[in-house]
């Protein structure tokens, strides 16, 4: 009886190493061992196989490591059990952006979001997908959903921005980057976007402003170079063709493209 209770003790813990544990998994996942996590929640699944979080946890991790070919089918398998879970389609989403293929990832974020249009994460890529395929209006729409969930998020305002500008709504971008600036005052590129924004509404003495306060952070950036050239130019500042010929013998096409007169 004794060596029958050994043996049933023994089989008991052999068993219970080879399931796997979902809190395990998920706390290897959060610890970044993603190798580990993906072993975990493959014995998980050897015995609960729809179980969805833990899918969704080893595609995760799998995606961490970049083996998007094996991320991609736990997320189908994911669509296959319950086709409304809207991470699973924004996972997919998030493939097809790190692949680049922008015009796959906004169609499966624009699901994701129909099934869960409460997630910032969802809306702020699709917003930034649809800006990529060039469809600015729906990317505006997009980003402004995203920013009324985070007010306080300098990028959101930055892609909202990049949209209105390429609409060709010039103070909607000049206010937009103003936001965003104010929320993140080292974003350089947010600063060289504002310049132009200003120079776009002919608010010339602003853009001066922005381009000057760009190159005394970042002296070597000739295309602000040729753009404060541009409005010196406009508001009759003599030394305006300085600054487009030091821009130009550095490589700017903008300031070679803006020489007349000099």
């Amino acid at each position: 009886m004794k060596k029958q209770l050994n043996i049933l003790i023994f089989l008991t813990i052999v068993v219970s190493s080879c399931l796997g544990s979902f809190s395990e998994g998920e706390l290897l996942f959060r610890n970044g061992e993603y190798e580990k996590a993906i072993s975990e929640f493959s014995k998980t699944l050897f015995v609960h196989v729809t179980d969805i979080k833990s899918l969704h946890l080893r595609a995760r991790a799998y995606e961490e490591l970049e083996n998007f070919e094996e991320a991609f089918e736990d997320y189908k398998r994911i669509i296959n059990i319950d086709p409304n879970y809207a991470q699973a389609h924004a996972g997919i989403g998030k493939l097809y952006w790190k692949m680049e293929n922008f015009r796959e990832a906004e169609k499966h974020l624009l699901i994701a979001a129909k099934h869960d249009g409460g997630d910032f994460e969802i809306l702020f890529l699709l917003g930034r997908a649809m800006l990529q395929n060039e469809n600015y209006k729906r990317a505006e729409e997009f980003l402004g959903y995203a920013k009324e969930m985070r007010p306080k998020d300098a990028r959101v305002y930055f892609y909202q921005g990049m949209a209105r500008s390429a609409l060709g709504d010039t103070f909607g971008a000049a206010g937009s980057f103003n936001m965003s600036l104010s929320l993140d005052p080292d974003n350089l590129v947010t600063l060289y976007n504002l310049g132009i924004a200003n120079m776009a509404t002919g608010a010339y003495h602003w853009a001066l402003e922005d381009f000057e306060a760009l190159l005394k952070r970042k002296p070597d950036h000739v295309d602000a170079l040729a753009r404060r050239g541009m409005c010196k130019k406009v508001l009759r500042n003599p030394t305006a063709c300085n600054d487009l010929i030091q821009a130009a013998n550095r490589g700017s096409d903008i300031a070679r493209m803006n020489m007349e007169g000099c």
